[in-house]
């Protein structure tokens, strides 16, 4: 009975040593934010496409190569988390002022994600710096074609 007294207090901190404290919750997946970039991007260069006749199809390219990031960007990232409901999202497009100014968001846009997918690159697995590496290739082709 003594021993039983004696050995009591030491009970709770054997056993809650042994409890495991709950888990935190995932970092967000580095990609989520390229692709949700990408897709802002697509969304502003169909908004020039449509608004700044010189530039409809250098712009009409750069919507349809960044939708397609999104795209690229969004299935690795759902193959890697599956999707949890979607929250809701309204990004207002602004209006597109000059052809140049435009020119430049659009430009801006794409060096924007090449800078944000090189601090990325090094830090991922040998498969995503694959897709990025190709994501950062097409940002560089569709600035040349910006001009």
């Amino acid at each position: 009975m003594l021993g039983l007294l004696l050995g009591a207090p030491v009970a709770p901190v054997v056993l809650g040593a042994c409890t495991t404290p709950p888990a935190a919750p995932p970092a967000p997946d580095p990609l989520a934010e390229l692709a949700s970039t990408a897709r802002s991007d697509a969304s502003f260069a169909r908004a020039v496409a449509a608004a700044v006749p010189s530039l409809a199809t250098a712009a009409g390219l750069v919507a349809e190569a960044r939708a397609a990031h999104a795209e690229a960007l969004q299935r690795e990232v759902d193959r890697a988390r599956p999707p949890q409901p979607p929250a809701s999202s309204s990004s207002a497009t602004p209006p597109v002022v000059d052809p140049a100014s435009a020119r430049g968001r659009l430009v801006d846009g794409l060096r924007a994600a090449e800078k944000r997918i090189g601090e990325l690159i090094g830090s991922v697995p040998r498969f995503r710096a694959g897709l990025l590496g190709s994501v950062a290739a097409g940002c560089a082709s569709l600035r040349e074609v910006l001009g």
